[in-house]
This record gives structure tokens, sequence and C-alpha cells, in this order.
């Protein structure tokens, strides 16, 4: 591997969100991409959470089709263009705009056909081959524990209760994704399925109901080979780790996933600007932990209270635990080996 710098490994240890349907509308960004080695871009439709709508990044498919080729050009190492492309309630890609449409993840499981799966899956991911999207942050392989769960249950998030119904799906949607150069992201580890609350907008503590065959989906697929990404869930389970949610736990990133599981691809978090991260830890404590758990990618949706440096401000965040000691240049290195074995398997 050709020599890199600290500051463009720590640039490739970040994901982020940003404005506009080219890259022209956001400044930051560009600056970002071809002076600070951003790691990766997510992209998101409008939404408007908490005040004024935020301009996202979908028009039509022409058009995120100029996007993405904009963002491979705007940089010196090519990113990772991430999209939530679940179907159903969580799809970026919307008929509106002039994308097929996308069955939620629970009709994979109440159908239980594997052709219908696999059909829908090789429309997905031609899809995002042609728009040059090649990190899809699906599937969902939490088990549906809580039907009533308003993160995941209640949105048909999950395709079912059933641990090896879940595992079984998600294989066929993993391949076929693969088949078209496309990496998935098994979500969210170690479980989610069993929470009662949302971690988008507050603390989520999974304990009660948490129940160890929800780690079946992910202990299985790894065990098959399974090394592209998996992302972390904001939730407390002390039946794993006391004192830290999964996506700052050690005790659930390193000693489980990594030690027990033997997964050997990228960790990337959830969004670290959700309340359950974002109101109960400052940002350089959170970046400090979360990248000591192991997490190798920070993601930072940016869809809630928007901040065209948030990309910036985590980076700087990076430097100065590294300068202070509290983040080896190890954990660093590690990640961004991960990060470009991955880049290696796409042309991002």
């Amino acid at each position: 591997m050709p020599h890199f710098s600290r500051d463009v490994k720590i640039g490739q240890l970040v994901m982020v969100g940003f404005q506009g349907r080219h890259l022209c509308e956001d400044r930051h960004i560009q600056s970002i991409l071809r002076d600070h080695s951003l790691g990766g871009v997510v992209l998101f439709d409008d939404v408007s959470p908490f005040g004024p709508p935020i301009k996202g990044n979908i028009e039509s498919p022409a058009q995120v089709k100029a996007l993405t080729q904009e963002i491979r050009q705007a940089a010196n190492i090519p990113p990772f263009i991430a999209i939530d492309h679940e179907g159903g309630n969580v799809n970026r890609l919307k008929e509106k705009y002039g994308f097929p449409p996308a069955c939620p993840a629970s009709e994979f499981g109440k159908r239980n056909d594997d052709h219908f799966t696999w059909e829908e899956s090789n429309k997905r991911a031609a899809l995002l081959a042609d728009l040059g999207i090649h990190v899809n942050l699906a599937p969902v392989v939490d088990v549906n524990v809580n039907p009533q769960n308003p993160a995941l249950g209640l949105r048909e998030r999950c395709i079912s209760a059933d641990p090896n119904i879940v595992t079984h799906h998600a294989r066929i949607m993993i391949n076929v994704f693969h088949a078209y150069g496309i990496l998935s992201t098994l979500k969210h580890f170690p479980g989610h399925g069993s929470s009662t609350n949302d971690s988008h907008f507050g603390l989520v503590d999974v304990t009660e109901g948490w129940r160890e065959y929800e780690l079946k989906p992910f202990k299985t697929l790894i065990a098959e080979g399974f090394s592209d990404f998996i992302l972390t869930a904001h939730a407390f389970n002390r039946n794993l780790d006391p004192h830290f949610p999964a996506t700052l736990s050690q005790k659930i990133l390193t000693e489980l996933l990594r030690n027990t599981l033997k997964f050997k691809g990228a960790v990337i978090s959830d969004d670290m600007n959700m309340a359950a991260i974002h109101d109960h830890y400052d940002r350089a404590e959170a970046v400090e932990l979360a990248l000591n758990a192991g997490v190798d990618i920070l993601a930072i949706a940016n869809a809630n209270h928007y901040d065209p440096e948030i990309a910036l401000q985590i980076m700087d965040s990076i430097r100065e635990g590294i300068r202070k000691g509290r983040i080896k240049e190890s954990v660093i290195d590690r990640s961004f080996e991960r990060v470009m074995t991955l880049k290696r398997k796409i042309s991002c």
C-alpha cells in the first residue's frame, strides 16, 4: 500500500451527508472531498425533521447519476457513495422522483419466497449500480422481537421474527448485490429489534427485551464469509456491556464482533448525531469512544441540524484525540486499512 499521511487516513474514516442536487450547490463538500480526503458520502432525499426543509440529493435518476459522477471526479481518493435503500419506509429513491417501487423488508419475510427476494434484490442492485452507488446501507437483519418497535417493527423494516428467515433472505440480497459490485451493510449490531423506542430521538435500552438469537443473522453470515460493513446500534444492552451503548462499546464491537464472531470487514457507526449519542456525550468524547471501541467509519447523516462543516469538526476531534494520547495511531491505521481493503473491492 502506498504511503498516506495521517490527515488522509483520518479523512477516510468519515462519511457525511450534504445538501444539494449537484456538488456545486455545497462548496464545503467539494472542498472536503478534494482537500481533506473525505472517505464517503451518504445520499438523502429532502428532509424537514425539526425546522425548514433540508435540500437533499435526489431529484431524478439522471440527476443522481450525474451527481455520483461529480462526487468521484472531485475526490483524490474515490469515496464510498452510500444510500439507505431498504425499501418501504426507508427508501431515498422514491417513486415520486421517477424510481421504481421498492417493497418493505417485511414483505420478504411474509412471502418467504426465494424467487421474489432475488427478483426484488436484482432490480435494486441494478438500479444502484447504474446510478453509481456502490454501498447499500442495508439489509436490516434485526430480528422482529417487538413488532411495536417504533424504529423498526412498526415501520416494517425487519424481515421476520424468525432469525433463520432473516438470515436466509439477507443472504440472497447480499449475494445479488455482490454480483453487481455493490457492498452491503448488516444492521444494527448486536440487535435492535426488541427496543421500545427510537434512538433517533433519545436513549434506547434493549436489556430487558434482547434475546441472544438476535445475534444469529450476524453470526451466521460472518461465518459464511461476509466482510463488507456492519452498522452499529445506538442502544444499551447491559447483558453485553453495562456501561456503553453498542456504538461506543469495546466489549461489543471488539471483544464480541471482532474477537468472538471473527468479523473481518469494516464497522460503520449509525448516525453520530442521533439523540442517543448527541444528547449524552460531547462530540470529542463520542469520537474517541467509538474509534477505540472498534468503529472504523464515523457516519454523520447531517439531516437533522445541518452543519456544512461537521465532517471537518469530526476530523479535528480525531486529531485532537491523537494529540492528547486518547486515540492511538494504531487505531487509525487499523481502520484505514479496513476501509481501503473494501474500496479495492469496488470501483468507487
